[in-house]
């Protein structure tokens, strides 16, 4: 084993489906040795982190609707280490490779549902913050989902929001496998 290696790193990432994304993972983080590895520098933000990524799994959210969330929101945000992850999660559980293909111009097919359609567009207003949520956007999304399912909705976009952030910050990079 690495001597470098943090014991507790592979079981601070259970959240991840298999044990080869926490080991690639770890790869990646170990790679960019000239950025900071935030479990390292700050472990009780990371944790913080994986807490919010524990609730969101822990939430009523259907699989189909965090994974379009997922990959929309890191598409939008340039993080490639996470649009690997969760396109192949997505495709794991079921995601046609068509659908992943047409996410970015998701407006213009008919793959979507009228859900789907409601939680692309409010990922997207929420990922580009800074041109507001619309009260269209918003209102259409509240008038298909309970409060508490759109409450969880929000809270999803806005943690793979960070977690990108933490992505492209830190320069994490796919590995081809």
């Amino acid at each position: 084993m690495n001597p470098n290696y943090d014991s507790n790193f592979l079981t601070t990432v259970h959240f991840f489906k298999d044990v080869w994304c926490a080991t690639l993972l770890y790869q990646n983080i170990k790679k960019m040795s000239n950025r900071i590895k935030i479990n390292q520098a700050e472990p009780a933000g990371y944790k913080a982190m994986l807490a919010m990524e524990n609730y969101i799994e822990s939430t009523g959210l259907t699989t189909k609707h965090k994974d379009l969330i997922k990959i929309r929101a890191s598409q939008i945000n340039g993080c490639t280490y996470c649009i690997d992850m969760h396109t192949r999660d997505a495709r794991k559980a079921g995601e046609t490779e068509q659908r992943i293909y047409c996410l970015t111009s998701w407006r213009e097919t008919p793959f979507f549902d009228e859900q789907e359609r409601a939680i692309l567009a409010l990922t997207e207003e929420v990922t580009l913050i800074s041109g507001k949520v619309s009260d269209e956007t918003y209102n259409n999304a509240a008038a298909l989902f309970d409060r508490t399912y759109l409450a969880q909705l929000i809270m999803a976009i806005i943690t793979i929001n960070a977690w990108n952030r933490i992505g492209v910050t830190t320069g994490l990079e796919p590995v081809l496998i």
